[in-house]
């Protein structure tokens, strides 16, 4: 990887591995969200995706996702703006001209940073699985914005 390529290049520009590397593992864009229909406004639930292995923040099939679950989005330059991605998201800040945050892997030099600073779902989450969909209201969250 080129040196401090997130502050170098555009998100278009990186190779795989830059744009990989991007990822902080946090795993809150693999959680259910809740389109209020009246307002739009998004609300995130503490369920996971069902791919999401709740105890590592990783996805259990990253390269295969999206046959498991169609509807997974594919982070691209394009998408990396969207709403939908938290404000902590490294391709939602990096698209809207902001830096990494300091606890990013990338500028800590350390994947438990993101645990440490409470950024992380690991532990905090459960499978979608285990609850019916018309339940998903009951699990609205705070934490994540």
């Amino acid at each position: 990887m080129r040196e401090r390529f997130w502050e170098r290049f555009s998100l278009a520009e990186l190779n795989i591995a830059e744009w990989e590397a991007l990822c902080d593992g946090c795993g809150r864009c693999c959680l259910v969200k809740l389109e209020d229909e009246d307002t739009g406004e998004l609300h995130y639930t503490h369920l996971a995706c069902r791919m999401l292995d709740t105890d590592t923040s990783r996805c259990l099939d990253y390269a295969a996702r999206q046959q498991h679950v169609p509807d997974c989005v594919q982070m691209t330059p394009e998408t990396a703006a969207w709403d939908w991605l938290p404000d902590t998201c490294a391709y939602r800040r990096l698209a809207r001209g902001e830096g990494l945050a300091s606890w990013h892997p990338l500028i800590s030099g350390s994947g438990a940073s993101v645990v440490e600073a409470g950024i992380s779902v690991r532990g905090r989450v459960f499978s979608e699985t285990l609850v019916d969909e018309d339940e998903y209201e009951d699990h609205i969250i705070r934490w994540v914005s």
